[in-house]
């Protein structure tokens, strides 16, 4: 016979197996949020994950950028279209290269005309939902990417952006209660919460999930 577990303990397995499984989207590409230059890459990733493109090919593309040293506003201004467009493309961005490299341009321009710098916007708004109409003013970002982009920034700035609609599904397939957390707590476990949704559930891969034990969805 199995030894009893008093739900508490359930409770802690289930969101340490998560996030063990499931690391920050910006661990997996190496970037410390806690510093202005890597919360800039974060912003430049989150653009490319925005796309309607996959997961692989985004992190490729981003890699791409790392790699040509492109990776600050004023790199990716003096690097030019033609530039962009040959990095985007070196990571498998074709689809979106021409666009993308507009995109980028017409971003870090007015970025730089502005505000100077991703971190005086950031300081200048009046609170998190005035960022996330900041950020959206910018021509190309829309809800999806502010959203990608600040849910791995809370703790890291004062901000509470609110959780995505599949790591609230997710949540509920494990019958967690995102309520009981905060701060960078909350950000990696819904960060899980969306990975596992986007590679399981969403995909109905019930039977290959690594934590269908504690799944009671199935």
């Amino acid at each position: 016979m199995s030894a009893y577990r008093r739900p508490e303990e359930s409770r802690i397995e289930k969101i340490d197996a998560l996030l063990a499984l499931f690391p920050l989207y910006s661990e997996d590409l190496g970037i410390d949020l806690s510093e202005p230059a890597g919360r800039f890459r974060w912003f430049l990733a989150s653009i490319l994950f925005g796309a309607r493109i996959s997961e692989r090919i985004a992190v490729n593309t981003y890699r791409q950028f790392e790699m040509a040293a492109v990776d600050t506003a004023e790199a990716i201004i003096e690097a030019g279209w033609d530039r962009l467009v040959e990095i985007l493309d070196s990571g498998g961005y074709v689809r979106y290269d021409f666009s993308t490299a507009s995109k980028l341009l017409d971003i870090m321009n007015t970025l730089k005309q502005k505000y100077g710098s991703l971190e005086n916007l950031y300081h200048q708004a009046a609170d998190a939902k005035d960022v996330e109409s900041r950020l959206q003013e910018f021509k190309g970002i829309g809800p999806m990417t502010v959203q990608i982009f600040l849910r791995e920034l809370r703790g890291q700035w004062e901000i509470q952006p609110a959780i995505s609609k599949i790591a609230q599904s997710t949540a509920r397939n494990l019958d967690i209660d995102l309520g009981e957390f905060e701060g960078q707590r909350l950000t990696r476990i819904e960060t899980a919460l969306v990975k596992l949704g986007l590679g399981y559930c969403k995909k109905q891969k019930c039977s290959q999930c690594p934590t269908q034990r504690f799944c009671i969805a199935k």
